[in-house]
């Protein structure tokens, strides 16, 4: 079934409600309210939205605290933007949550976490959204994970302009997109963890003017010379990791393989040079060439193929549903994340080795 959006006016006053009496802390879309954004207009601080299976044609924009927005089926809740509208969820709010549900076709973004703290994004499935899968901008002390994110003309996952950022990217898959994950002056426990960036354009890129504190421990950067998808401007293709250095970051235990251009790229940061401390146990083989320093000769870059429009990458494959025990702990724990296998997640994935 389909949902046509009703887009009503809120007023924000502080310290008043916009709450229907008799709603209560969970309210059930559409049984209750026939859009998102209405039950979204309606709850009060705390509320759980428990949306039902359905094409819900429209936009959520989140501006009341502490809201968890709850699909009851991953594949089949679906906020299309039908290539009309910006995005699928905006979240303007503090500790909001995202949960078990699908995003696709918008202009610009999936899910998109503007300047706030406290959110989380679990088990979201977030595909053909023209620039971003899953942002986090200007915000803090989150959470990104069991995701999945393929068809952005930009990144998958993106961390952006953030310090302290405390947030972690831990458990997801991107593939099919210009670049995996794309960290931009993202500093200051920022942990990327067990996640598979695999048959994008880009694996995985990290930059900053002085980068701090980031941490990538355990995650699988492979093949990623994928031509069915998006292009980013700069062009880049075959590349597994692109990271500007600093003295506090750890890269350590990925496995980066399968990249025709460079596996793991390594700028200097401002006043550093990379060094070897900060490189441990990581698997870099295969690739055209393993590891580059800015130093280094340059090598031929593989040809790239134009790309797709993001409207026109295949489906998903179908996800995983979240379980119905509690979500773990916000808390990084980088130490139990092992060195991956290559098929790291093969079952959430479309594009294999």
């Amino acid at each position: 079934m389909r949902f046509t959006p009703v887009f009503a006016a809120v007023l924000l006053v502080a310290g008043c409600t916009s709450a229907q009496p008799g709603l209560g802390p969970e309210i059930n879309v559409p049984a209750q309210l026939s859009t998102i954004q209405e039950a979204v207009n309606a709850a009060q601080e705390g509320a759980t939205i428990v949306v039902s299976p359905g094409v819900y044609e429209e936009s959520v924009q989140v501006r009341t605290k502490g809201l968890t927005i709850k699909g009851a089926r991953r594949g089949s809740v679906i906020i299309d933007g039908e290539s009309e509208r910006a995005a699928g969820v905006v979240v303007a709010a503090e500790d909001v949550s995202v949960q078990n549900l699908t995003v696709r076709n918008h202009t610009s973004h999936g899910v998109l976490i503007s300047e706030q703290r406290g959110f989380r994004v679990s088990y979201v499935t977030s595909s053909n959204n023209a620039r971003f899968g899953v942002q986090a901008l200007h915000a803090q002390n989150g959470v990104i994970e069991e995701s999945y994110a393929s068809g952005s003309g930009d990144s998958g996952f993106a961390v952006d302009r953030c310090k302290p950022c405390d947030i972690v990217v831990r458990g997801n898959v991107a593939e099919r997109n210009a670049v995996g994950y794309q960290g931009t002056n993202a500093s200051g426990r920022m942990f990327v963890l067990g996640n598979r960036f695999s048959g994008n354009r880009v694996g995985l890129t990290s930059a900053a003017e002085r980068q701090e504190d980031v941490t990538f421990v355990g995650n699988l950067v492979s093949d990623n010379d994928e031509a069915l998808s998006p292009a980013q401007a700069d062009g880049a293709f075959g590349l597994g990791m692109r990271i500007l250095t600093s003295t506090k970051n750890l890269v350590s235990r990925n496995l980066i393989t399968g990249n025709p251009g460079i596996g793991l790229a390594l700028s200097p940061g401002q006043d550093s040079a990379p060094t070897d401390d900060r490189l441990e146990s990581n698997v870099i083989v295969g690739n055209g060439q393993n590891v580059r320093y800015d130093t280094d000769v340059p090598r031929k870059k593989p040809k790239a193929p134009r790309g797709i429009p993001s409207n026109q990458v295949a489906a998903p494959p179908l996800q995983p549903e979240m379980p119905s025990d509690p979500l773990p702990d916000k808390a990084p724990n980088a130490d139990k994340y092992a060195l991956p296998d290559e098929d790291l997640f093969d079952d959430r994935a479309a594009v294999r080795a």
